[in-house]
């Protein structure tokens, strides 16, 4: 009894070492925003540019597309809405993705700056100093 106890309290130790480790909560918070981000652009899909879309090619309602064969109604249609829903979704996560790569690189930059090793330390201080004689 005592062993399965211990068991129990080292899974559970495990569990919460794991739960609130600095990558499980960022990608829960990560799920959460891509869930509102998605709502966002399905919205901008759905409600914009599939009738700016229809429009353009007349007055197509894609989500009204479909073929009927038997008993079955394929909606063709709803799923190309679908596809470009992902593509746009996609599009927005390669920008963001490459706006915060810029970034990152800003600040390793300044960070190499920022920490030279020693032996080039020295060898500026002993540059300057056959300078000034």
């Amino acid at each position: 009894m005592n062993k399965s106890k211990n068991i129990i309290n080292k899974e559970v130790n495990e569990f919460k070492a794991f739960i609130t480790r600095g990558n499980v909560i960022d990608l829960t918070v990560g799920v959460i925003i891509g869930g509102a981000f998605g709502k966002i652009v399905t919205s901008l899909v759905n409600d914009i540019l599939m009738p700016l879309i229809g429009i353009i090619l007349g007055g197509l309602d894609f989500t009204s597309l479909s073929i009927t064969i038997k008993d079955a109604n394929i909606m063709y249609g709803s799923f190309i809405q679908q596809i470009i829903d992902f593509l746009i979704i996609s599009l927005c996560i390669f920008v963001f993705i490459k706006i915060i790569n810029r970034f990152k690189r800003k600040e390793i930059v300044k960070e190499e700056k920022k920490e030279l090793p020693e032996e080039v330390k020295l060898l500026t201080e002993i540059r300057d100093l056959l300078k000034k004689n």
